[in-house]
């Protein structure tokens, strides 16, 4: 497994990683023991990154990873690194109502992942979105006291844009941003991708895929389960998604000709936009995940970026990336 190190401050990781929010949430039910399987061949594989988040089933996939670990061996054990996302409030029903940015908030979710991650420590810990009630100063100053103890390695950032990502490099030093990053998914390219650069922060890319919008497996008359976070994604909804495909079936031409699959394709792109961008992704599957550890074999020329480009041009998405409620807690977007 290649590696890249993410940022100047943060740590090296393999040069993919895992996503494994699917497996417990948001795109319908999944097969426990599957995903167990998924973390174990990832670590077989090389992958050291595991990114989850403290809300995603409630804590299920922080208790999913904890048990993937402990019954791996302990080489692979020894080498993995996870990367927590924390701040989301969240009901009984499964809604969201909020974000929880304040110090001792911080200190408090923290605690909890150590207990359900069955680890002393945090490799990479971040607010899932940014609390705008309280300072980002005052979050990432939190997290910098929990590096001090000893109970988080590194600190990162997520779906903040270009002055908020100054104002917390000012704190402490940050080693990666997680934005979602795709062929149809650009936005970064502009003022956000730039300063991480200038500031040496690294990026944690996800959605690299577009939720498989764009893996090359999504159908046009694909029925969502009531409990798929995509039914209500307005890049799947009714002329988008026929729209969106459009792009997928010119990606797929480009793929045939390469002799790879079109995720293999929208993953390499991912990789050849830097070095300091570590793509995640989110196999919930064995095959899903080998299938996306093929385009780490794939070189992509600069004619074959050139079509990738014209066949899907940066503002070619049709629909915004989450609903418009969701949308309004991007710091990135503003």
């Amino acid at each position: 497994m290649q590696t890249r190190t993410l940022g100047t401050s943060g740590p090296q990781t393999s040069t993919l990683g895992l996503g494994c929010m699917g497996m417990s949430a948001l795109y319908g039910d999944s097969d426990r023991g599957e995903s167990i399987a998924t973390i174990h061949a990832a670590l077989d594989a090389g992958i050291t990154l595991l990114d989850t988040g403290d809300f995603y089933g409630m804590g299920h996939n922080e208790l999913l990873i904890n048990e993937a670990l402990r019954t791996a061996p302990a080489a692979a054990r020894e080498k993995a690194q996870t990367s927590v996302k924390f701040g989301a409030l969240r009901t009984v029903e499964g809604g969201f109502t909020g974000y929880d940015g304040r110090p001792n908030a911080v200190k408090n979710f923290a605690a909890y992942s150590l207990q359900r991650l069955g680890t002393d420590h945090i490799d990479i810990y971040r607010i899932a979105r940014i609390d705008p009630d309280v300072p980002i100063e005052e979050t990432v100053g939190a997290i910098a006291e929990l590096v001090q103890a000893g109970h988080v390695r590194h600190i990162g950032l997520s779906e903040v844009g270009a002055e908020s990502l100054r104002r917390a490099a000012a704190v402490a030093p940050i080693s990666d941003l997680q934005i979602e990053y795709s062929l149809i998914s650009r936005g970064i390219e502009d003022t956000i991708l730039p300063t991480a650069r200038e500031l040496g922060i690294g990026i944690t890319a996800y959605g690299v895929l577009s939720r498989g919008l764009i893996s090359g497996h999504f159908s046009r008359d694909r029925r969502l389960a009531a409990n798929d976070f995509r039914g209500m994604s307005p890049r799947f909804q009714g002329e988008n998604l026929s729209r969106n495909l459009d792009l997928v079936d010119a990606l797929r031409k480009i793929a045939e000709q390469k002799g790879v699959s079109v995720a293999q394709t929208a993953i390499a792109w991912v990789l050849s936009r830097g070095a300091d961008i570590v793509p995640l992704v989110g196999a919930r599957r064995r095959d899903r995940l080998t299938e996306a550890l093929g385009a780490l074999d794939i070189g992509l020329d600069a004619g074959e970026l050139a079509a990738i480009e014209q066949a899907i041009p940066a503002d070619a998405a049709a629909g915004d990336r989450y609903p418009t409620d969701q949308m309004a807690h991007l710091d990135s977007e503003r």
